[in-house]
């Protein structure tokens, strides 16, 4: 395995890493936003469209043809939501709702 193919594999993990961060801050945030919303279905559809796009047009840019490159970018993402799931886990919930 060359350096340069591991540099492109980092890459790929910190851009799988920074869609997750995107995807699930986003998600936290449109979550903490129901209750005080006028339209909660709205603000639920918008943001998954918003989301699902940006990580669809992140996820092929990331990728450019080789699916070795894709998996990694998708272990990046899982690694993020690991770590969003126990930073903002059900405790801090509890504690940022009151």
């Amino acid at each position: 395995m060359s350096v340069s193919l591991m540099m492109i594999w980092a890459g790929c993990f910190a851009a799988g890493m920074a869609l997750g961060a995107f995807y699930f801050t986003a998600l936290w945030q449109t979550v903490r936003r129901l209750p005080s919303t006028a339209s909660p279905v709205r603000l639920m559809l918008g943001s998954l469209f918003l989301r699902m796009a940006v990580l669809t047009a992140g996820f092929y840019f990331v990728m450019g043809a080789h699916w070795e490159r894709l998996a990694v970018a998708l272990v990046g993402f899982v690694v993020m939501r690991k770590i969003l799931t126990y930073r903002l886990g059900p405790q801090k919930a509890a504690h940022a709702v009151q």
